[in-house]
């Protein structure tokens, strides 16, 4: 089976309380069903952010860019 995502707030009130997390992944293998909070960690964001920092782009380069792309059909 594959593993299922869930929010928390679908979990019934013991199990709620139980969890330190937004989300939880069920698994479930054999008999045994796991389920194991998920922590979300958004710290790629602020790498993605500075991934061009140095290149000069800017907004209006970018826009240009996708509006001479979708001229040629690509």
């Amino acid at each position: 089976m594959n593993d299922i995502i869930l929010s928390t707030s679908t979990l019934p009130e013991p199990l709620f309380g139980l969890v330190n997390a937004e989300k939880v992944r069920i698994n479930k293998t054999g008999g045994v069903i796991t389920m194991t909070p998920i922590k979300e960690n958004i710290d790629y964001i602020d790498k993605l952010y500075g991934l061009c920092a140095d290149s000069g782009l800017t907004v209006d380069s970018f826009l240009e860019w996708t509006r001479e792309d979708k001229e040629h059909g690509e």
